[in-house]
């Protein structure tokens, strides 16, 4: 079984995501031929008209989606993919009812649940990633992401007091 410190997910930078859910169509075409947003193993999340984020599965060590299925139609692999079981999927919804990042949705056709396999059966990776055209999507580790994170926090420390996000893009744009 692959160490929850080796297995890899993608990750998404809200500094570089622009919404434009470019993403979702590589993945939706990628998976099922067809440029559909409902389709796609990926989702971009609008909080606003300025911060967007792309949400998919993180391969939880103990992932809440397999244990909340009550038909057994889930399970996890040694790499840590959610392993769905399509014909005793019932299309319940308690997989995505459990799951803490959205990351299961359930197909609009065949109404059984579907998640990201990081395109597992591709050559060149994940579509998603492939496609960003801001390069806001990678393919990471829960290491690298927290190095990330402690890098973000220290930029933050070294700031302007009061200085924001919205108040630095103003600047640039004047």
């Amino acid at each position: 079984m692959t160490k929850i410190h080796d297995r890899k997910f993608i990750s998404a930078d809200p500094e570089k995501c622009v919404g434009c859910q470019i993403c979702e169509y590589a993945c939706s075409f990628g998976k099922e031929r067809v440029f559909n947003p409902t389709k796609s193993r990926i989702r971009v999340i609008r909080e606003n008209q300025i911060n967007n984020i792309a949400v998919t599965c993180r391969l939880c060590e103990t992932p809440a989606c397999v244990a909340a299925c009550p038909r057994n139609a889930l399970s996890q692999s040694i790499n840590g993919n959610i392993i769905i079981e399509k014909e005793n999927c019932t299309g319940c919804g308690w997989c995505i009812a459990a799951c803490d990042y959205g990351a299961m949705m359930l197909h609009p056709e065949t109404k059984t649940v579907y998640s990201c396999d990081l395109c597992r059966f591709r050559a060149d990776g994940p579509q998603c990633v492939k496609w960003c055209p801001e390069e806001a999507l990678s393919v990471v580790t829960s290491d690298v992401l927290a190095q990330k994170a402690r890098l973000s926090a220290i930029k933050k420390l070294f700031q302007i007091p009061g200085e924001t996000r919205n108040q630095q893009s103003k600047d640039t744009t004047e």
